[in-house]
């Protein structure tokens, strides 16, 4: 699944140009699951962009979702969103 991250982590550097961005496969953990069977795979990201500021969770996880656009519908099952600004960040707010 490395060319899914990949294109996970160009999507969202492209979108969302962020300071920091780490991208976990968690797929192996949900083989046998619908999603997996699929071959939607399950994913967790942690991403600080400065984009985030002043926005509310849940317009930092629309930001995600348009950046990933159609990989939402086909490559991706399941995905967790750690979306911090960089203010955060720093004060260890995760």
């Amino acid at each position: 699944m490395k060319e899914i991250i990949d294109l996970i982590r160009h999507n969202l550097t492209v979108a969302l140009k962020p300071t920091l961005l780490e991208i976990i496969d968690n797929s192996a953990a949900h083989a046998g699951h619908v999603g997996a069977r699929q071959g939607g795979g399950h994913y967790n990201v942690t991403i600080v962009s400065t984009d985030f500021e002043k926005k509310t969770l849940v317009q930092r996880h629309q930001l995600i979702y348009a950046a990933l656009g159609d990989m939402m519908k086909n490559d991706i099952h399941a995905l967790g969103i750690n979306a911090l600004t960089p203010t955060e960040e720093n004060k260890g707010t995760k």
